[in-house]
């Protein structure tokens, strides 16, 4: 006969409760853990989102109060705003508070600016954001603004401009007008029309950016009207040719505004122990030399910081080589990077660690005056941006016709009435290369060669090298846009 101790089966049922109990407890306390740090995580992720949000308000709030503060002023006008103006978050940082659509307090945002230094046209923002719920989670947006400079372009015209076959290109091209590429475009490419009659050929009217190269398989290129590249029909794609895409009918580009400009680097460049002035005078400081005649200056810039300049005293008006000078004087680059001369200038040298402007214009009521280039190549030393050139003519930028065979040339290059080019010289004048670091805007067609349809003279190769850094560094006093937008954008 079997006998049960009871005392035992009660010890033993209560122990495996216990065993049970402890188990469900556990599990419900990493369940409860779970859950809280699931609300905790979605409340911190609401929060942070709001957070990112906000900041990104803060971000879009500058960039609205530079454009009413900046729109439609002049060159000295923003830069006075930027150094006497008190703007928003340079001084000290700037605090607002967000509100949702019913009127009710969210959170806050922070903007801390770093404004332009003189030769760039860029402006960092950093905005801070958080909300009143958890102001301890803070995201911060930084942006880069940027007013876009003459100088990013590889060209800019504001008459028709055609690149003929072979013709490589890296930065963006806009003109006014039309422009035929039958090249290769690696950026946008841009008109402000939308069509126009291409006078190189007969025909009807054609897209206001087109080609005349054959679509592959074919090769080569037709010189005739082209119907697929002419409205009504669509536009086609050709990437084969702009690999960057094409953009037409765009705003247009006020080359008469740069009048404006050409005053303000005048002035700037007559502020003493800041910028350089040369008016009209026939005598030569340190030459103890008068002259009968003042055609210009001939300037040679110095990888030292310093330049050689002598007054033109008579030129070949066909060949616009300098027949005869001064002496030289030597001068230091000014502080301010602007070099303005009243006459014609002639224009040759290094730079070594310089950002500099040089401008031949006569504001006082005489003809529009000339740059000539070619004697001599015009260098950087660097090209990490610590080299900077800027060319302005108010009439033309001109090679001269006894210009080097192998021409370079770096920097950006302006002409505001007339043309960046070289003259017909004739169907014997033959040059090998000319290669232009940079960039070209110029009022009228540009252009190094000639041809008579079967027979090309002038420079045989053109090169046209886009100079990342004129983007951000444009030439000091260069024209500018007055619209900042976003260039770079990125959290921190």
């Amino acid at each position: 006969m079997i006998i049960f101790n009871r005392e035992k089966q009660k010890g033993s049922t209560l122990a495996f409760v216990l065993v049970i109990m402890t188990a469900v407890m556990i599990i419900l306390v990493s369940m409860l853990s779970y859950i809280t740090a699931q609300l905790k995580f979605s409340y911190s992720r609401v929060e942070r989102d709001q957070a990112f949000q906000i900041a990104e308000a803060g971000v879009y709030y500058y960039r609205w109060y530079l454009a009413h503060q900046i729109s439609g002023k002049t060159a000295q006008q923003i830069k006075d705003f930027w150094q006497t103006g008190n703007p928003y978050g340079v001084a000290s940082p700037y605090q607002a508070d967000y509100f949702d659509p019913e009127g009710g307090k969210i959170g806050s945002y922070k903007i801390e600016v770093i404004p332009p230094d003189p030769n760039s046209t860029i402006v960092i923002v950093k905005s801070t954001g958080w909300t009143n719920k958890a102001p301890n989670l803070k995201r911060i947006i930084q942006v880069r603004f940027r007013r876009p400079a003459w100088s990013e372009y590889s060209v800019l015209a504001n008459d028709f401009i055609r690149f003929g076959e072979g013709t490589e290109v890296f930065g963006e091209i806009h003109s006014n007008e039309g422009i035929r590429f039958d090249g290769l475009a690696h950026n946008i490419v841009s008109s402000s029309v939308a069509s126009y009659d291409d006078p190189d050929h007969t025909g009807g009217l054609e897209f206001g950016v087109h080609t005349h190269v054959n679509v592959p398989p074919a090769t080569g290129v037709n010189n005739t009207f082209r119907s697929a590249e002419a409205p009504p029909n669509s536009v086609p794609l050709r990437s084969d040719v702009f690999l960057g895409g094409r953009q037409f009918p765009t705003p247009t580009i006020d080359f008469n505004g740069v009048v404006s400009d050409l005053s303000y680097m005048k002035t700037e460049s007559q502020i003493s122990g800041q910028g350089l002035y040369f008016d009209n005078n026939k005598s030569t400081a340190n030459c103890n030399i008068a002259t009968k005649n003042n055609y210009g200056r001939h300037i040679v810039l110095k990888n030292d910081g310093t330049m050689s300049v002598s007054i033109v005293t008579s030129y070949d008006t066909t060949t616009n080589s300098i027949k005869s000078e001064t002496c030289a004087n030597a001068l230091l680059v000014p502080n301010n990077g602007i070099i303005f001369v009243e006459n014609n200038l002639w224009l040759e040298g290094s730079v070594n660690s310089e950002k500099i402007t040089l401008v031949a214009a006569d504001l006082l009521g005489g003809s529009a005056k000339n740059v000539y280039l070619g004697m001599n190549n015009l260098l950087y030393t660097n090209f990490d941006g610590r080299d900077i050139i800027g060319v302005i003519a108010q009439n033309n930028v001109e090679i001269i016709k006894n210009s080097q065979n192998y021409l370079t040339l770096d920097g950006a290059f302006l002409a505001q009435l007339g043309r960046v080019g070289r003259a017909d010289y004739g169907t014997s004048d033959y040059k090998n290369t000319i290669t232009i670091n940079g960039s070209i805007a110029t009022n009228l067609r540009y252009g190094f060669a000639w041809t008579n349809g079967y027979q090309n003279w002038g420079y045989a190769n053109r090169i046209l090298n886009f100079d990342n850094n004129l983007l951000y560094y444009p030439p000091p006093y260069f024209p500018t846009g007055t619209e900042y937008a976003i260039d770079l954008w990125e959290e921190i």
